[in-house]
């Protein structure tokens, strides 16, 4: 089958699907542990709560059997599943899981390990060898690589796909369905798809992939065996959680970025001289290679992987060293390169996954509008982010974090044709709960977290806080990563976090 947009099914596979699509209604209801009525394509639930899912046609296959890289074998699977699952017979949507093994164990029988990638708006990486924590998932498990649905190869939203709707308001009722919440719905019919005879599996979400498995554990608990988090506990609270987010968030970016100046001293002027030449310039900035314009608020994007991940410091400072066109005719005027102009580019992923952009704040919402609280925060400290005026007045030109603001969708060429639907999206206030406390403290399900302690991204602050609505969480603490520790040391990573979901570290 297409990997994307509708399925014809004949009358027989029509009924077959039915079935299937049946089963996985049914299979979902049962693992959220409340009780379920099916009546034709519908199962609902009742008593207790409102998950209401749709038992909608819906269709799997295995394409190509299985490839090889290095130690590993791999096989793609397709899914046709709804984009919203309470209209069954509305819009479908294709869904991609990459089925990774050992070489040598494609007939073994072994427990599955679904990873949910971190975003949001952001597909699996794609292996080429045995490594990391794949390698180690793979000595026991088989592992469902799930390109969540907006990426990848899951009917991709890119700037380009989302401008064959007529109106922001058309894109804006299609990316509502974005969220984990979905995510959960998609990952369990793939589960009620390749797992036999309706067995749980472990669950491994890194940073928004972890968000996602918070959910599952909300929706769905009855479908976990374990759940691994790394980097990942989103807060819970009703309401729209970004400004709080947002307000602990920044003070952190602070800290990385004296961290960082203290490692890089010489950056300071470097960065002064860049922010005092876009702000001169006559359009308020300089244009970019894809169309777009660098601004001194655009330049600042450049903490948001520079300060967090490993290697970040030293890759922001290779970025800055290479800023100046060199004078080879005296007097000539002072360019920044093309070099810099397209590295600084390069690592900001916003033009080939908008999703990450427009949907960033919504993932803190139930029932309740953002309303650019990250732009709102902001304001509220100043001119401690003003770069302009931060060279006026000899002070550092601080970067920013993980923030989206709305003029990005102005001066970023890609996010430009999205303006209108992510003001639209900002303003929604009526977002579906995306956690169940009741459920949570009620947890049953062994988790474990890796939470490090100078996150960028996750605050762990509110990480703990999360903790303590978790029943029977464990937690490992840790300053040794910041971020992306699955990235850096993922063998270690799932070692300690196996280690303490199977009894090797028991409670002390």
């Amino acid at each position: 089958m297409a990997a994307f947009g509708f399925l014809r099914l004949s009358s027989a596979a029509a009924s077959t699907a039915l079935q299937q699509s049946s089963r996985y209604a049914s299979a979902l209801l049962r693992s959220s542990g409340k009780r379920a009525v099916v009546q034709n394509t519908w199962t609902t639930t009742t008593g207790g709560g409102s998950l209401i899912t749709a038992a909608a046609v819906a269709s799997h296959s295995s394409l190509g059997g299985w490839f090889q890289v290095p130690d590993l074998a791999l096989r793609n699977h397709y899914f046709v599943v709804p984009l919203d699952y309470d209209s069954p017979d509305g819009t479908s949507i294709s869904i991609f899981a990459r089925e990774v093994v050992g070489t040598g164990k494609e007939e073994k029988q072994l427990p599955y390990l679904l990873y949910l990638q971190g975003g949001p708006g952001f597909e699996c990486g794609r292996p080429t060898e045995a490594g990391g924590w794949v390698k180690k998932a793979c000595e026991e498990y088989r592992v469902i690589l799930l390109d969540q649905r907006g990426t990848g190869l899951s009917t991709p939203l890119t700037t380009s796909a989302l401008s064959q709707f007529s109106s922001p308001k058309q894109q804006a009722s299609y990316l509502q369905h974005f969220r984990a919440d979905n995510i959960v719905r998609d990952a369990e019919y793939v589960r009620n798809c390749l797992v036999q005879d309706d067995e749980a599996w472990t669950v491994l979400g890194q940073s928004f992939g972890g968000f996602c498995a918070v959910t599952y554990l909300s929706m769905a608990p009855g479908g976990l065996r374990h759940v691994l988090l790394t980097g990942g506990l989103p807060p819970v609270d009703d309401g729209c959680m970004a400004e709080t987010v947002y307000r602990a968030l920044y003070k952190r970016v602070v800290l990385q970025n004296a961290k960082f100046y203290e490692r890089f001293p010489e950056d300071e002027n470097i960065v002064r001289s860049i922010v005092l030449h876009l702000a001169e310039a006559e359009a308020g900035g300089v244009p970019l290679p894809s169309g777009g314009i660098l601004t001194p608020h655009g330049l600042q994007l450049l903490g948001l992987t520079g300060l967090g991940s490993a290697g970040g410091f030293e890759r922001l400072h290779y970025i800055l060293e290479r800023a100046w066109d060199p004078e080879l005719v005296p007097g000539s005027k002072k360019t920044l390169s093309f070099t810099f102009l397209r590295m600084v580019e390069n690592w900001i992923d916003f033009d080939t996954n908008p999703l990450y952009a427009i949907m960033h704040e919504a993932i803190y919402c139930q029932g309740a509008a953002s309303k650019w609280a990250a732009h709102r925060v902001r304001q509220e400290l100043g001119d401690q982010f003003d770069a302009v005026k931060s060279v006026s007045n000899g002070s550092r030109v601080l970067f920013t974090g993980e923030m989206i603001f709305p003029w990005m969708f102005d001066e970023i060429a890609a996010l430009r044709p999205l303006k209108e639907v992510a003001n639209i999206l900002a303003e929604k206030a009526d977002w579906p709960p995306l956690y169940n406390k009741q459920l949570l403290n009620a947890n049953k399900v062994p988790v474990a977290a890796a939470v490090y302690y100078e996150d960028l991204y996750v605050d762990f602050s509110l990480s703990q806080a999360t903790a303590a609505q978790i029943s029977g969480i464990r937690l490992w603490v840790t300053n040794e990563y910041m971020h992306s520790g699955i990235r850096e040391d993922g063998s270690r990573v799932l070692d300690q976090l196996f280690g303490m979901i199977k009894g090797k570290f028991p409670l002390r």
